[in-house]
């Protein structure tokens, strides 16, 4: 039988279905038609607090215990009952603001770029646990008054993902990713998308709700997760 010189290869099918798929599927941009470990989950992280054991006993009285009002999509945190204002400069002021437990070794407060007009304050983009060097602000609970020096921030885009997920995706903890989002008249790119490599999370990526907002994430049909070609990721 004659051998048609047109003929394609395997190699060459397999690198077309991959093509096609990460074109049409999200989170499909890995090599070796490898199977995805787990779902990508975009969730908005709204403005919230993070309370030291001290700083919630001030504010809610000696003794007291974050309450659970619902689990959050990571094991083992969940926003409590208890909520706070926040109060910035010139005594600007947002009520309600949910904390988020189990408390922390240090308070910390996460607000979004508008939150930061609303109070007056200019705020650093950081990632969480980064706060030397930022804002403060008032806290004000129904038993007392706590005065942070520092701890406010804008958190950073970020997305947490166990060893699987690194390893699926191609990058390590600490590299930038782009995450795509596909609304209906609103397809947007979000760059540095910071990854955090932990084996005891579930992968989720973190937008505030100005972002949720811009990209209409209620509505988005599709999300995709992707190193940008111009990154200088560990793992490239």
């Amino acid at each position: 039988m004659t051998q048609l010189k047109n003929s394609i290869s395997r190699s060459q099918v397999e690198q077309l279905v991959r093509q096609a798929l990460s074109q049409q599927l999200p989170g499909t941009s890995a090599p070796g038609m490898q199977v995805a470990p787990n779902p990508l989950v975009v969730n908005i992280s709204a403005r919230h607090v993070h309370l030291s054991q001290e700083h919630l006993e001030v504010l809610f009285g000696k003794g007291s215990e974050l309450e659970i009002q619902k689990d959050l999509y990571q094991e083992g945190y969940f926003a409590a009952t208890q909520t706070v204002a926040i109060v910035g400069p010139r005594r600007r002021m947002i009520p309600n603001v949910r904390v988020l437990g189990p408390c922390r070794g240090e308070t910390q407060v996460e607000l979004a770029y508008t939150d930061s007009i609303s109070l007056g304050l200019e705020l650093p983009v950081r990632i969480s646990g980064d706060i030397k060097g930022t804002p403060g602000c008032v806290l004000m609970g129904p038993k007392g008054v706590v005065e942070l020096e520092y701890g406010v921030i804008r958190a950073a885009r970020h997305v947490h993902m166990s060893p699987a997920d690194c390893a699926y995706y191609g990058c390590a903890n600490g590299d930038s990713l782009h995450l795509r989002v596909d609304s209906p008249g609103c397809t947007t790119v979000l760059e540095d998308v910071v990854v955090r490599e932990n084996p005891d999370v579930k992968l989720e990526v973190h937008i505030d709700t100005d972002e949720g907002n811009a990209v209409d994430l209620d509505h988005a049909t599709s999300v995709k997760l992707y190193i940008p070609e111009s990154c200088k990721c560990k793992h490239s």
